[in-house]
């Protein structure tokens, strides 16, 4: 009898065992293939009590947080991702910051383009819990899958240079981001992706935000149900914010420019050495500032807001006429933004008092998509008496995400 209970107990151990070898699934399912998606990592979760605990006490010097207090309603799970995407044709692995509803349900995605960063040390998936990028994160407890990509340079891909202000490499890393969130909900969360899509960005973002919208709306308009697009003060026409800086005497953001010009110098987009444009000896500083390890005011403080000491005589009297500055201008206009006949709700918006990025460039493009035939009540000028350009960062990101909200509550 013992000898049986000890024979049936080695059985048991056995089928234990082998079945905890099993695999119990269906075997002809197969295993999620991932074209994007490299890797995630769950940074934080946060419950929508404490994000209006955080939130409702900003009420005061943002009255118009209200619609988003007013909205939050699902906890939030916040994931670092790297993905795949292409530079000049070559792979290479890009990285971002993801915020999602906890819970099931189908959500729009919002894809926010950030405005400028010279820091890799504030790149969103660097540094998630800077207070600009928590706000975006928050965003998802109102019902909104939120992606934020780092750009090119920044991240997984801080081995590089950072591609500033060129279309092509960040209307694709940007997009090929939302396929790699789309991967991510689809493969490895409960939550689905309702495919509509909402675009917004400020400064450097306010332009990706409009490369993007041209971008989606001309490829792939069938991948993604692109809903609305909100740009903010963005440098839509590069050579006219060029000749905007030449007329003045001092320049308060000398590193703007600076940044335009290494990355075109490093890409060979711009074929004259950097002495041609700049004197000495920022023409020399400039190529080694932009190493992701130092400030915008950092950069600024190595360089002058003296136009007359920044740039050459030759440059400054004769950039749009002289041939030598040809690539020069010509990388400005390839990678500036012109009008187009859209027929996607498109909000643009700029402070009146900005004197980094004029609105004047924000006035000029409504204007240019009017004369395209664009319907007043599809393109939208909204001039915020009194920003300036750091100043109108939360005030326009807020505003586009209201409407936003509003906008998908229609939907």
């Amino acid at each position: 009898m013992k000898s049986l209970s000890k024979y049936v107990l080695i059985m048991l151990f056995a089928l234990v065992a082998l079945l905890n070898g099993c695999d119990l699934t269906n075997n002809n399912e197969p295993e999620p293939t991932d074209r994007y998606l490299v890797s995630f990592e769950k940074h934080k979760t946060y419950l929508p009590s404490f994000i209006k605990a955080i939130l409702t006490p900003l009420l005061t010097p943002y009255p118009e947080l209200k619609t988003i207090v007013d909205n939050l309603k699902h906890g939030i799970e916040v994931y670092k991702i790297t993905y795949n995407t292409k530079f000049e044709g070559k792979d290479i692995v890009a990285s971002g910051l993801v915020s999602v509803p906890i819970g099931k349900g189908s959500f729009p995605v919002i894809s926010y383009q950030n405005g400028t960063n010279t820091l890799n040390s504030n790149a969103p998936s660097v540094n998630p819990d800077y207070e600009l990028y928590l706000l975006l994160e928050f965003v998802a407890s109102t019902g909104f899958i939120v992606s934020v990509p780092d750009y090119l340079g920044f991240g997984a891909s801080s081995g590089m240079y950072h591609p500033y202000y060129d279309r092509k490499s960040t209307v694709e890393s940007a997009t090929d981001m939302l396929r790699a969130v789309n991967e991510l909900v689809k493969n490895y969360l409960v939550i689905t992706n309702k495919k509509d899509l909402y675009i917004m960005g400020y400064s450097q973002g306010g332009w990706a935000t409009m490369e993007l919208q041209k971008y989606i709306e001309e490829n792939y308009a069938s991948e993604f149900n692109l809903k609305a697009s909100a740009c903010g003060a963005g440098g839509y026409d590069l050579r006219y914010i060029n000749n905007y800086i030449l007329a003045k005497n001092e320049y308060p953001m000398p590193y703007f420019i600076g940044y335009v010009m290494n990355s075109y110098i490093k890409s060979g987009k711009i074929t004259i050495p950097a002495s041609d444009v700049f004197k000495s000896p920022y023409s020399e500083r400039i190529l080694t500032l932009y190493d992701g390890t130092k400030s915008g005011e950092q950069i600024n403080a190595q360089l002058t807001t003296k136009t007359t000491d920044l740039f050459t005589a030759e440059y400054l009297n004769g950039a749009n006429t002289n041939s030598k500055f040809i690539s020069v201008m010509s990388s400005l206009g390839n990678n500036s933004r012109t009008a187009w006949k859209t027929n996607v709700p498109t909000m643009i918006l700029h402070g009146t008092e900005d004197n980094y990025v004029p609105y004047k460039v924000s006035d000029n493009i409504y204007k240019d998509f009017i004369a395209k035939g664009v319907p007043a009540g599809t393109v939208t000028l909204v001039l915020i008496p009194g920003i300036g350009h750091n100043s109108g960062i939360i005030p326009i990101g807020v505003a586009s995400i209201n409407w936003f909200i509003e906008l998908s509550k229609n939907n």
